[in-house]
């Protein structure tokens, strides 16, 4: 007989607010989050705008993601080692302090450069790379640390319901910050635009500040190299934590059609900005829709099964955009429907297949990071996290690099496509590889016992 809790979490549809209601410390941190994340994603959106109205190049704009590459890595390496080794809040407090403090340099310098237009001159571009780069070194330790110290704020069954509820501030981000930065930019200019980001961080220092104290557990160790390779050798002997980092990876390179949507904006589909703005919206949709109506995680337990079955069908989303852009390629755009530049159904087969690709990756990210807290030691989860942040950061840049290629050496319906064949085909291998230490394979991980 299932007990009356079971059948409730059974019957749910809809996000389930348990983990709100059971940890003041987590609410206060998630809420704190997501209202922070939006202006975040409103700076992203800003500096861009900032550094592209100062050089009119394109690739002036890439420096920004370019330059602060190697640093993010290091510093989810090493922020991971810190977060296993400090008071987690103490941390957290002191990289969100930065963050905050490059923000506000952000306003100073595109006020400085906006008064210097009126003399007819610009500001220096190095300073923007420098400050936009401890931004990202801040936020990435912030990000590491954040995630590492929820199976200290959290029961272990609210895990999975807490990554459902991260998705919601995710998405909301994705589609809000943009969006309200375009706006803000064009009306009140970018420097009150990056004030604002300051202002909206508050709220995310707020969690933070209320936290309680959260030590390492254990005996106290020195930060330094031993404790970094101790952390790469616990990954080495824990095939599912490895393998749910592979699959990302796999997933992030093979089926990431970011770097083409300004190309189908300009040609296949037309629209320009409108269209990639609302085909990176679709996405975030699919990413709310699905953490909206997370109810039924709470009694999922073969998570790398529902793992292996989201990345799969995200490589089936990716295959279909393909598909459709090669489809859109050999039809008389003149003959269907077309207003303000914008060929729609090419539009909407698109947006369909970019929101199916949300969904599914915001499923396999529930399930994924579920398993990096409940299965990974509370000493080791900083470390495990700064791994994780390595292969987030690092795998959208290869996606990045291999569909560019592609695209020009073939056509841009042709990373999508191969790239999603290629997903479904790896991730049908490599999660049914059983490991000789555990003698299962990852389809099989069940989070009732967790092994990492």
């Amino acid at each position: 007989m299932s007990s009356p809790d079971e059948t409730a979490a059974t019957r749910r549809r809809l996000v389930d607010l348990a983990p709100l209601k059971a940890s003041p410390a987590f609410a206060r941190l998630w809420f704190g989050g997501a209202v922070s994340a939006i202006g975040a994603q409103m700076s992203i959106v800003a500096v861009g705008l900032q550094i592209y109205d100062m050089t009119e190049s394109s690739f002036h704009v890439g420096l920004v993601g370019g330059l602060s590459l190697v640093p993010m890595i290091i510093a989810g390496l090493w922020g991971g080692v810190l977060a296993d080794v400090f008071d987690r809040r103490r941390l957290l407090i002191t990289s969100s302090l930065v963050a905050w403090c490059s923000t506000l340099a952000l306003v100073a310098l595109a006020s400085w450069d906006a008064a210097l237009v009126g003399q007819g001159t610009r500001a220096a571009l190095w300073p923007f790379y420098v400050v936009t780069t401890v931004n990202a070194v801040a936020a990435t330790i912030s990000g590491a640390t954040r995630s590492a110290l929820v199976g200290r704020i959290l029961p272990g069954d609210m895990i999975s319901r807490a990554a459902a509820l991260n998705g919601i501030g995710i998405g909301a981000a994705l589609t809000v910050g943009p969006a309200l930065a375009g706006v803000l930019a064009a009306t009140v200019g970018l420097a009150w635009t990056f004030a604002i980001d300051a202002v909206l961080f508050t709220a995310g220092f707020l969690g933070v500040w209320m936290l309680p104290a959260l030590p390492r557990l254990g005996e106290k160790v020195q930060a330094g190299w031993p404790v970094l390779r101790e952390g790469l050798g616990f990954l080495k002997r824990s095939p599912n934590i490895r393998m749910s980092f592979i699959v990302d990876i796999v997933a992030m390179t093979f089926g990431r059609p970011v770097v083409l949507l300004p190309a189908l904006g300009a040609t296949i589909v037309g629209g320009g900005s409108l269209t990639v703005g609302a085909l990176t919206a679709s996405a975030a949709v699919g990413t709310i829709l699905v953490s909206l109506f997370s109810g039924p995680v709470a009694h999922v337990h073969r998570h790398g099964l529902a793992v292996s079955r989201a990345i799969t069908s995200y490589g089936i989303f990716a295959a279909l955009f393909g598909a459709a852009i090669l489809a859109m390629t050999l039809v008389d755009h003149d003959a269907g429907p077309s207003w303000s530049g914008i060929y729609w159904p090419a539009l909407i087969l698109c947006g369909l297949a970019m929101a199916g690709m949300g969904a599914s990756d915001e499923v396999s990210a529930i399930f994924r990071q579920t398993m990096l807290i409940s299965a990974v030691p509370d000493g080791m989860r900083g470390r495990l996290q700064g791994i994780f942040v390595v292969v987030v950061t690092g795998g959208p840049r290869i996606g990045d690099m291999y569909a560019g290629t592609l695209a020009v050496a073939v056509g841009l319906w042709c990373p999508p496509l191969l790239g999603g064949l290629a997903i479904i085909g790896l991730i049908a291998v490599l999660t049914r590889l059983r490991d000789p230490r555990i003698g299962a394979s990852f389809r099989e991980y069940d989070a009732r016992h967790p092994v990492p």
